[in-house]
């Protein structure tokens, strides 16, 4: 979804075959995707590999940003090259690009400024250049993430990738570990004879994840730069994610509990469907000249949805199994789109900006 006028806002899912199968499986995406009016973040090691999934584009319009392998490092000589050689080669086709940051960011700022101010000189000289958006993944203090981008305000090529599920974790377990001897919250979902004692903490600790997350939006907002975002749910207790990590979840999944707690038997996750549309609220007023941009970064459950009118894509299949599971995860997409769109819509009409 692109919604030009006064707000330039773009939503995209995440879009590539994480379950096992044909290019029917790539086929089912790109018709959910066209439904739902989706823009898709693609990951991609080659030029080669990102040519061959740009078949599957959703549409020939649609916004696509295109996830670099997570071992590029700006501050490396070969993986500049190789950025260099996707914005020249897929300029006007993608509009941005996505690598992960490095804990040396925060360690080594001046190098990295350095580095960032020549790259930038790079890219301009591309025509349609896609930006280039360094990804918080590396568990840095926000701050110091925070911190690079002030000190690169004129670098309208290079902007930041803010995933809130990241950040959120990753200052749950600062803050449970800062008052409990160091102890890993995300390790106690193992742990089940201690959950009943221990989740008000874990939940202060969620909280803490949570406004940190949004303080992160709100200090680059300011900057005024181009912003991507990644957005997806967590908890430290949740075991959904078939990839073992506590984060990549959807806006409405909840996390099982077996006792109650304050009546239930389930625990909210750290931002909800509020929480996402208070990071949308935070987030528009970042708009630059080339606006802001959201990937729904939710991971497959692997349950079940029926194909229903996909069918015939598959009627050489005598399993379909992956391809329901297939399904299910882009009906999950499709359903935080919704509630994605309403959090822009609802947040655009407070900012008095227009939106599609």
């Amino acid at each position: 979804m692109n919604m030009p006028n006064q707000t330039n806002v773009t939503t995209l899912g995440l879009f590539e075959k994480r379950i096992e199968g044909d290019d029917c499986l790539m086929m089912l995406a790109q018709q959910r995707f066209q439904q739902a009016g989706m823009g898709a973040e693609m990951h991609a090691g080659t030029p080669e590999q990102l040519e061959r999934l740009l078949k599957f584009r959703p549409s020939e319009d649609s916004p696509v940003v295109v996830h670099l392998p997570r071992d590029f490092n700006l501050a490396v000589d070969t993986s500049r090259t190789r950025i260099l050689e996707f914005a020249s080669r897929f300029a006007g086709l993608i509009s941005g690009m996505v690598i992960h940051d490095h804990p040396a960011l925060a360690t080594q700022q001046a190098n990295y400024v350095e580095v960032a101010w020549n790259l930038d000189d790079e890219l301009e000289k591309i025509n349609r250049c896609p930006v280039l958006f360094v990804e918080y993944a590396a568990g840095l203090e926000p701050a110091a993430f925070v911190e690079f981008f002030a000190s690169i305000p004129d670098l309208d090529r290079i902007g930041a990738c803010i995933d809130i599920g990241h950040i959120g974790i990753r200052q749950a377990r600062a803050a449970y570990a800062s008052s409990h001897r160091g102890e890993d919250v995300c390790g106690l979902k193992s742990q089940p004879t201690r959950l009943p004692q221990l989740t008000p903490d874990i939940e202060i600790a969620v909280q803490t994840g949570a406004a940190s997350a949004l303080e992160t939006v709100q200090a680059i907002a300011a900057l005024k730069k181009p912003v991507h975002f990644h957005l997806h749910d967590a908890h430290p207790l949740s075991t959904a994610n078939p990839f073992g990590v506590s984060d990549h979840l959807g806006f409405q999944a909840e996390i099982p509990l077996a006792f109650e707690y304050h009546g239930r038997r389930k625990l909210s996750p750290m931002f909800g469907p509020e929480g996402m549309a208070k990071v949308v609220g935070r987030a528009l007023p970042s708009m630059a000249a080339r606006g802001v941009s959201f990937t729904l970064e939710i991971h497959p459950t692997f349950e079940r949805l029926p194909l229903g009118e996909a069918s015939s894509l598959f009627s050489h299949w005598t399993d379909k199994t992956n391809a329901e599971e297939m399904n299910h995860w882009l009906d999950l997409l499709s359903r935080n789109h919704e509630l994605l769109k309403q959090a822009i819509k609802a947040a655009s009409l407070d900012q008095g900006t227009a939106v599609l």
